[in-house]
């Protein structure tokens, strides 16, 4: 059963000051509805979201697709298909999801990244059990509303695909299709580009199919319409396109202009002029950053220009246990970044910090912090591994000491602390950052040995007939240029 919503006036954005950037005519709107949805019926990839999409249950068709909107944030569908079939495999219902622990929810979501996502799923299960009666919210507005972490392009994505309420959405991909459709080229971070946006979503939405026109917009940008190598060929709205059909306007005025053409009426006649005729458009492309011919379509969207990322280095210290062949790790806080995952001692570093300083630090964070008394010659420095966050390049500086265990009952543990053998450590909810400084780690120790040892790295052997038979092969593709030809 759809959903009735008010309908939509077709106006612009109180903040356009021309139509460019607009659908006018009913006609074209109805146009784009019918050949995007016969493209996705075609052309739609098979992911697991969109069969668990089908349930009959309406709950448990909401909590897939919650489920994969909130893993598909940030996060490429090739990533998230495995990740999304554990998932759904260990807590089918969000009732199962709410009997779970923070710390299983950790393990499963390590290695996907923005681990805050993966919290506020177990948060919001658990709120829809205890305060809901096991009924997810049953539109946009209250989805928004209620669940942690939903905003607006969530609430839509859920709603128009589990309940069939007709309502747009805007993520990244749809926000390209858009800016390319009708030119929209001002920052598209900017309150009037994504009021236009949004705008565009609510009057383009099909009402009879709202869920799988979504769906069809994010496949069309992640498919087809793609940031770097679009494919407009291929694209179903190509004759709805105005910067497809600027750059085909440019490209016939070009061909004019090399055989010397005198007239481009014919040219201006085919393709309508799409300009803004309004001065000061917050939609249309600056003036200080003109259209660029080489680029195409790919002239819009325009992005706002980034900030420059934080730079910062941190201590990394890996205490082994070498009778038990088990390492320290450490819980952090329950807030922040990488919020409540687990990690080998670690300490930020002042960027000033020169080698004996670094040194000396790292010595009082494991004595302040874990009662850990050594000799400076104990402490052994492995190397360095970066690892790039959205908004952070940190490098991580790795020690390494290894401590017996008798020394290991005189530290100070408490129930933020474990002692885990290789096969816990990668069985724990630990970020990839910790894996990449464990595997530098294993690399350093292995050399470290092995110059202890007095051994060298032992060399690869060739193949004994492989310089033989690539010579034989040479020669024989030589000798047939000589031999008769057989019929």
């Amino acid at each position: 059963m759809v959903k009735k919503i008010p309908p939509i006036k077709e106006t612009a954005p109180a903040s356009v000051t021309c139509w460019t950037h607009v659908f006018e005519k009913k006609e074209e709107i109805a146009n784009v509805r019918h050949d995007l949805l016969t493209w996705y019926d075609k052309n739609k990839r098979d992911l697991p979201w969109r069969q668990n999409a089908k349930c009959e249950d309406i709950n448990q068709r909401a909590y897939a697709v919650w489920v994969s909107e909130i893993m598909l944030q940030q996060t490429q569908v090739a990533t998230v298909v495995d990740y999304y079939n554990c998932w759904m495999k260990k807590w089918p219902t969000a009732e199962s999801l709410a009997k779970a622990t923070l710390e299983e929810v950790n393990e499963m979501w390590s290695g996907l990244g923005y681990y805050s996502r993966g919290r506020r799923l177990h948060e919001g299960a658990q709120k829809v059990v205890n305060e809901m009666n096991g009924n997810m919210p049953g539109c946009a507005a209250r989805l928004l509303k209620h669940l942690p972490g939903v905003g607006r392009y969530t609430a839509g994505a859920i709603a128009s695909i589990a309940y069939n309420e007709v309502t747009g959405l805007v993520d990244g991909n749809v926000a390209r299709v858009f800016s390319r459709l009708r030119m929209i080229g001002g920052d598209s971070t900017s309150q009037a580009v994504t009021d236009a946006f949004w705008s565009l979503a609510g009057t383009l939405v099909d009402s009879e199919r709202p869920g799988d026109f979504n769906q069809a917009l994010m496949e069309l940008g992640a498919t087809v319409c793609t940031p770097k190598v679009p494919t407009c060929s291929k694209c179903p709205l190509r004759s709805y396109c105005r910067a497809y059909t600027q750059v085909e306007k440019h490209k016939q005025n070009a061909s004019a202009r090399l055989i010397k053409v005198t007239t481009t009426t014919d040219i201006e006649d085919n393709l309508p002029d799409i300009e803004c005729a309004a001065d000061g458009c917050s939609l249309c492309l600056p003036a200080n950053e003109p259209w660029d011919s080489s680029q195409g379509v790919m002239n819009y969207p325009r992005k706002a220009k980034k900030k420059p990322p934080r730079i910062e280095r941190t201590a990394v210290c890996i205490i082994e246990n070498v009778n038990k062949k088990q390492f320290l790790i450490v819980q952090r806080p329950e807030t922040g970044l990488l919020a409540g995952l687990w990690e080998f001692p670690s300490t930020l570093l002042d960027e000033n910090f020169r080698e004996e300083q670094r040194m000396a630090h790292v010595s009082t964070f494991l004595k302040t912090h874990f009662g850990l008394h050594f000799k400076s010659s104990k402490l052994k420095h492995i190397g360095e591994v970066l690892h790039i966050f959205s908004h952070i390049h940190q490098t991580y500086v790795i020690d390494y000491i290894q401590v017996n265990s008798a020394e290991v009952g005189k530290l100070q543990c408490d129930q933020s602390t474990r002692w885990v053998d290789k096969t816990q450590l990668l069985e724990s909810a630990i970020s990839t950052a910790m894996k990449k400084v464990f595997k530098t780690y294993e690399a350093g120790v292995h050399i470290s040995t092995a110059k202890t040892n007095g051994s060298k790295p032992i060399p690869r052997k060739r193949k004994a007939s492989g310089h033989d038979r690539t010579d034989k092969k040479k020669q024989l593709a030589l000798e047939t240029f000589f031999k008769p030809a057989l019929r």
